[in-house]
């Protein structure tokens, strides 16, 4: 299974919606919350080339994008691929 990061913050429905698409793929995923944490957010930042909004999702150290990426993955049948990569 893929080693899968989701960085979130407290109360972000777009976090929610991300970690149970995940959940419904059965997809086990480290989650990394930056909401207090502002090393981590700065981590998050420099990993997702700029991009500063949560989620940020990374599959086996890929960055993938937001929410709103990974459902479109999903959509064009992309995601079960990413996440059954070893």
């Amino acid at each position: 299974m893929a080693r899968i990061e989701v960085y979130t913050k407290a109360f972000c429905p777009y976090c929610t919606r991300a970690k149970a698409l995940l959940g419904k793929k059965g997809a086990d995923f480290e989650e990394i919350d930056v909401t207090m944490d502002r090393a981590g957010f700065e981590s998050m930042i420099e990993r997702a080339n700029g991009r500063r909004t949560v989620p940020q999702v990374f599959i086996d150290g890929r960055h993938v994008g937001g929410s709103d990426d990974l459902a479109a993955l999903d959509a064009k049948g992309e995601l079960d691929a990413l996440l059954k990569a070893a």
